[in-house]
């Protein structure tokens, strides 16, 4: 994919997500709601001329992703949770997508944890090159991991994105030897290392509240074709439906997808830190750094 046509656009969605992204990490204390910090994430986004590209991911401890608050959920943050806060946003269809993993009431129990996601990512970065191959990306991070004593997580990966496709064909694992894939100039992709003290790999546990449309369901139901028409095949939650069309999507559902919470197959807490960027001429700009 050459420079998408629309790289303003990339840009502004990619800074607008930025910024939510630190609001879900300073609403992360103790007591708050997991439905508030999603919704402050989610109003900030909306607030700034965007759109959510995916329901807010406020996964914790052995969570890996996918867990958004239902409508009624009405659990609350303890200190000492490892809360991933994984945002997106987009414009027009050009997506954002990035996290970080907090620990809930600012104690240092689980910093190391959190450094090898962090310094996963980076290392992930500096490895992006036109023409370079995807496992160069991925024996950095996962060489980044190790050194912090910990373990990727091998069946989550970062991906490719194209307009209105969050994941668009091309994954980037978070060990070697799984990918001969190459990057081009001008493709934008989301770097996505998970570390963990478990086993190094998911399972899927319950459902968790994210929904996404795998083709258009046709203009049977105009209910379900106006939600289609808003959310395209991008992720999203019953929060985001008005209470009378949630049942319409039981009608629809030989078209959706249903996201179940990913959970560290050993019991293992884990820790996710993303970025993305735009690989350019001499390496990555990194789309989602604050400045």
């Amino acid at each position: 994919m050459p420079y998408p046509e629309d790289l303003d656009r990339w840009r502004e969605a990619c800074h607008i997500a930025a910024g939510a992204r630190e609001v879900g990490a300073r609403s992360a204390v103790p007591g708050a709601r997991r439905i508030d910090v999603a919704e402050a994430v989610e109003s900030y986004i909306r607030s700034h001329g965007a759109e959510p590209s995916f329901p807010t991911n406020l996964s914790r401890n052995v969570e890996a992703a996918h867990y958004t608050p239902s409508p009624d959920d009405t659990e609350r943050l303890v200190a000492g949770d490892l809360l991933k806060v994984d945002v997106g946003a987009h414009l027009d269809g050009a997506i954002a997508d990035t996290a970080v993993t907090v620990e809930v009431g600012g104690g240092r129990d689980h910093e190391r944890l959190r450094k090898a996601a962090a310094d996963a990512v980076e290392a992930g970065i500096a490895a992006v090159r036109p023409e370079g191959p995807v496992d160069e990306i991925s024996r950095a991070i996962e060489s980044a991991i190790h050194r912090h004593g910990f373990k990727p997580v091998a069946n989550l990966t970062g991906h490719s994105i194209e307009r209105y496709l969050l994941h668009a064909g091309i994954s980037i694992p978070n060990v070697h030897g799984m990918s001969p894939e190459v990057l081009h100039e001008g493709q934008v992709v989301a770097i996505e290392p998970f570390a963990t003290n478990g086993a190094g790999a998911i399972v899927e546990g319950a459902f968790g509240n994210i929904f996404r449309f795998r083709r258009d369901p046709g203009a049977g139901d105009p209910a379900v074709a106006g939600l289609f028409s808003r959310f395209r095949t991008l992720p999203f939650t019953l929060r985001w439906v008005a209470p009378p069309l949630r049942p319409h999507l039981l009608k629809a559902r030989r078209h959706l997808q249903v996201y179940p919470v990913f959970v560290e197959r050993g019991g293992g807490l884990v820790a996710q830190a993303e970025h993305t960027v735009l690989v350019g001429p001499r390496g990555a700009e990194v789309l989602t750094r604050t400045a």
